[in-house]
């Protein structure tokens, strides 16, 4: 291994996206993880625990090309792994950014979509997705893992993490890095972390709550509209298991109050979400409307109501025809005359004739982005209680009861529903709650405060309760 104090001068010199250089900018325990993984005395596997929001991928890349250049014998093999394709490329974009705004670096690296190539040493540092089919075979000097905790839980992901770390002893002085955010205790990572923290093999770095560079006005955003134990792994990077129903039976009964249909009042703005489904899932069309919520110290909080929620459900033998939801449209488009949000699989063709007929109607596209908005707003807008559903509707009722907020990567939630369910109204109600919603103010306090009273128990500088200027995002 090489001089570990020309790694850190490497990793110090890196210019950051606003700037600055990393060694400007660091947070001692970052300089106190990157001294340690740079060592060339004691552990060789480290466990970096850090919350969202601590420079982990800038980190792993900006270790990962300090080991490069400045540790590993020439034609060294190097790995990062990632959740998935996406993450990969993620990181080989940050060591892009730092090779391109690196006055020092510039030429020495070649960077392409999953893979990284020191120049004069001929190291390659190959970027891995978790979903690859294999990773068998390999000889890694330096295996860098990103967000392992964040990983799929399913025995592929499991496999492709056991194939890349028993390789380690194939190669003498090897090196392992796992930087990641805390998750749910059943996933397979926390049995890792739980021998680690016993193993005199493993330097194992736990760092509590958000940066300090990090707004506490964001940060208690998050805690108010997060489901908590989601909210305690990645912003106190604590191990919590998964509450993962979309709504408490309390709050669900408090929002089955209204009779429905609720005639349309003039002067009302509506809005239409219409998600389809022609054999095995349902056709729901949902209208609903925002007004004002009677709280006193927050005049901005909005309520949604849905006024009107039709479904319909075709099968294999007799799927529902496009024809039939059409006709309901433009009866409802009628009464309600409202903005429309319609899911263009299978309707692309509906979706021009509704528009040709005069309805203002917008494609809703189905992304990892959007739904993570849809089940974030419906989850919120149900945990504060400012939603108001149509009462006495079973179906209604029981699907809800039984629709998951599934994490599909770090931060990114989306609606589920238990095997033999449906959740098809309440991503059609989800929508209308979106549109609706998106943009409108939120009561902080109780989420401030209870950051408050954390920092206090936890021990955290005051400062963390500002807005601090510096540091990494």
């Amino acid at each position: 291994m090489g001089n570990p104090d020309a790694g850190l001068a490497l990793l110090a010199s890196l210019v950051l996206e606003d700037g600055r250089r990393w060694g400007e900018a660091a947070h001692p325990h970052q300089w106190r993880d990157a001294r340690a993984v740079l060592s060339v005395d004691g552990p060789r596997r480290h466990w970096l625990g850090r919350a969202r929001g601590w420079s982990k991928t800038t980190d792993v890349a900006g270790l990962s090309l300090a080991v490069m250049l400045t540790q590993l014998s020439p034609g060294a093999a190097a790995y990062a792994a990632a959740a998935d394709r996406d993450q990969a490329r993620l990181l080989t974009d940050k060591i892009r950014g730092f090779t391109t705004r690196t006055p020092e670096l510039v030429g020495s690296v070649t960077t392409q979509a999953y893979r990284v190539v020191a120049e004069r040493s001929g190291v390659v540092l190959d970027v891995l997705a978790a979903d690859a089919a294999s990773s068998y075979g390999l000889t890694p000097s330096l295996l860098v893992i990103d967000e392992l905790a964040q990983w799929s839980s399913t025995a592929n992901a499991r496999e492709f993490y056991m194939a890349l770390s028993t390789s380690l002893p194939k190669v003498p002085d090897s090196r392992m890095v796992i930087m990641t955010t805390a998750g749910d205790p059943a996933h397979f990572s926390k049995r890792i972390f739980d021998a680690a923290v016993k193993s005199p093999l493993w330097r194992v770095s736990s760092t509590a709550g958000p940066a300090p560079w990090q707004d506490p006005v964001e940060i208690a955003e998050q805690e108010a509209t997060l489901p908590p134990p989601l909210f305690r792994r990645l912003f106190w990077n604590e191990w919590s298991a998964s509450e993962d129903r979309l709504v408490d039976p309390a709050d669900l009964v408090a929002a089955l109050v209204l009779d429905c249909p609720v005639s349309p009042e003039g002067g009302r703005s509506y809005v239409a979400g219409l998600d389809i489904g022609l054999k095995n899932d349902a056709t729901v069309l949902a209208v609903g409307h925002a007004g004002p919520v009677d709280v006193e110290d927050d005049r901005s909080a909005r309520r949604v109501d849905i006024d009107l929620l039709l479904r319909w459900q075709g099968s294999r033998e007799k799927p529902l025809q496009l024809e039939d939801i059409e006709r309901a449209a433009l009866e409802v488009n009628s009464r309600y005359r409202p903005r429309w949000y319609v899911d263009p699989w299978q309707a692309a063709g509906l979706i021009q004739r509704l528009s040709r007929r005069g309805l203002r109607v917008e494609e809703f596209v189905f992304s990892s982005q959007s739904v993570g908005r849809l089940a974030h707003g419906l989850y919120s807008a149900l945990k504060a209680r400012r939603l108001r559903l149509p009462a006495g509707d079973e179906a209604l009722r029981s699907e809800l009861l039984n629709v998951r907020l599934r994490e599909t990567s770090p931060g990114v939630y989306r609606l589920d529903h238990d095997s033999g369910r449906h959740d098809d109204m309440a991503v059609a109600i989800a929508i209308v709650v979106h549109h609706l919603l998106s943009g409108s103010g939120r009561d902080f306090g109780s989420a401030l405060s209870w950051l408050r009273e954390r920092n206090a128990a936890l021990g955290a500088p005051t400062g963390m309760l500002r807005a601090v200027n510096g540091g990494m995002s």
